[in-house]
């Protein structure tokens, strides 16, 4: 078997910050025709590169093979997440004073959750999204998008036809892109003078404390730190200006980035957030030693309750057909006969199985057909909302739990 090498510095990698063996695509949602099919499963195996410190999986699978016109995941299903996006077009355009004369380019739209907020107030937008089913969508909305895949190629494109952008914007895309030097020379051939690019992603700080491996997944090719970060950054001429810590995801960052010679001052988030990740040792391979051990347990007692609550004759469901669910059910091999079904609010994931496990996925008003004794909240990152959306099934006996660090029942 070949050595794999670092995505970004191309470094041996011989380090494992966690192997979760052979899984199946974690968005391959299985028409219930194809119930007695096995899901074609890959290498799931994250590794840390000892000289750039970029946590990463193999390229297991091509990325058009994920990120394709049937792509099942829509960010407008989240209420929080709309708010967020709400909240963050407001806060640039204060801190950027952006007006009808300014233009702001989203990459990975999707839906248009984001850039919608901004069309609102009357300032031009351009999606750039790779999946066509919610392009689509986005574009009902009054978001025009652009479907591809985005990297330098494209920005040169783009350069060409449209003004510079003001404003650069990517959510949860920067972990999903399998060349992201190419990403990121893009970012740098879009950037103009004083023009700012902000990117939000999972902070690898939180995976590892609060050992939410469910994260990983081969949609994610990339497991961010700021040092990591910056160091990618940097290589493509961009300097990192400013972090802000935020609770999405288990808790994310979100970078503020410009040209290397552009004038924007330090802002005082990024000392505090390298200060953390250095008493976390993300600069030695001993940051990332022992994960194994933690994920183990965190299956280990999941199968454990799930056991304890069939052995009791009580039925269990699952909310959110979420790719971390799906890693997490295939880790620890649980199916139908441990979760009678799993809901969501997705039209798209339901009267469908989840990949692997093969769980059944329904509308959420399933579960007041039929209430179970509990449910198992997968995004584990949205259990407040789950719950209050569900209060009546709380007040009528039903209990909730999530599983992430560890099971938590309430």
């Amino acid at each position: 078997m070949t050595q794999p090498a670092c995505r970004h510095c191309g470094a041996p990698l011989s380090q494992t910050l966690v192997d979760l063996g052979l899984s199946p695509l974690a968005n391959s949602y299985v028409p219930p025709e194809r119930a007695n099919t096995a899901c074609p499963r890959y290498p799931l195996h994250a590794w840390v590169c000892n000289d750039c410190y970029l946590v990463q999986v193999e390229d297991a699978v091509p990325a058009d093979e994920i990120f394709n016109g049937d792509y099942a995941y829509f960010s407008s299903y989240s209420d929080s997440w709309l708010a967020h996006a709400r909240s963050y077009v407001d806060k640039m355009v204060e801190r950027l004073q952006l007006g009808s004369d300014d233009l702001v380019i989203e990459i990975a739209s999707n839906d248009g959750y984001l850039l919608q907020y901004f069309v609102e107030k009357g300032i031009p937008v351009l999606g750039i999204e790779p999946s066509g089913s919610v392009a689509a969508a986005a574009e009902q909305k009054g978001v025009r998008t652009l479907v591809d895949y985005f990297g330098e190629t494209l920005a040169q494109k783009v350069a060409a036809a449209e003004k510079p952008p003001s404003l650069i914007a990517s959510a949860n895309v920067l972990a999903h892109v399998p060349d992201i030097n190419d990403f990121v020379a893009g970012i740098a051939t879009l950037l103009t003078g004083e023009a700012v690019y902000t990117v939000e992603f999972p902070h690898l700080l939180n995976l590892i404390n609060e050992v939410q491996f469910d994260t990983i997944y081969h949609e994610h090719y990339s497991y961010l730190s700021l040092l990591a970060v910056e160091k990618i950054f940097a290589k493509a001429g961009l300097r990192v200006f400013d972090v802000e810590e935020l609770p999405t995801h288990g808790g994310s960052l979100r970078v503020f980035a410009c040209l290397e010679g552009a004038n924007h001052p330090e802002g005082p988030g990024l000392a505090k957030v390298r200060a953390d990740e250095a008493a976390a040792q993300f600069n030695r391979p001993e940051g990332y030693m022992n994960f194994t051990g933690q994920v183990e347990a965190v299956r280990d007692g999941l199968l454990a309750f799930l056991r304890e609550v069939a052995a009791r004759g009580d039925t269990i469901a699952a909310y959110g057909a979420a790719a971390k669910g799906n890693t997490l059910l295939n880790y620890a091999e649980i199916g139908p006969d441990l979760i009678s079904y799993c809901v969501d609010r997705n039209p798209a994931k339901q009267n469908t199985l989840l990949p692997g496990s093969h769980i059944p996925v329904h509308g959420v008003e399933a579960l007041r057909e039929t209430p179970p004794n509990y449910v198992l909240i997968l995004p584990w990152n949205i259990r407040d909302e789950v719950i209050d959306q569900l209060a009546d099934l709380k007040a009528c006996g039903t209990r909730f739990a999530t599983a992430v660090p560890e099971v938590r029942i309430s």
